[in-house]
């Protein structure tokens, strides 16, 4: 019995090795998706960040705490941790970004009504979900 014990006690470590390798594979994928949509436009970065974070969270608080003090992004990052909240220049790069990207995907692809009807109701839709969110310090 006691080699079972030992032998399953070694198996849950192994586990819990691997799933920390898998969360931290997760994480630095996410974090290269995030670092390519700076580039590519109609690829959110913050989301991205944003998803890696409990990934790292579950693999190395060092990372996580080097994402959540990065100059660029740890302030926005930090806000939504706390308070889900976007800040203002966020909003509106957002949805510049959206605005952008229809224009242009509608005039490269001259897509019919109903697809640019779809398509526009679906980043309509997200637009005011990031509007409605509160900014920073206006949560109680």
């Amino acid at each position: 019995m006691p080699v079972l014990a030992e032998a399953t006690h070694h198996e849950l470590l192994r586990r819990g090795r691997a799933a920390r390798a898998g969360w931290l594979v997760l994480a630095l994928m996410l974090v290269a998706l995030g670092f390519i949509g700076i580039f590519v436009p109609l690829l959110p970065t913050t989301d991205f960040l944003l998803l890696a974070l409990p990934c790292f969270a579950r693999s190395s608080p060092q990372l996580e705490a080097w994402l959540l003090n990065h100059p660029r992004f740890g302030p926005g990052l930090r806000a939504w941790r706390k308070e889900r909240a976007v800040p203002r220049r966020a909003k509106i790069a957002a949805c510049a970004g959206m605005a952008a990207g229809f224009g242009l995907f509608w005039f490269h692809v001259r897509p019919g009504p109903p697809l640019s009807g779809a398509i526009l109701a679906f980043l309509l839709f997200w637009a005011s979900w990031i509007v409605r969110r509160p900014e920073l310090g206006e949560r109680p």
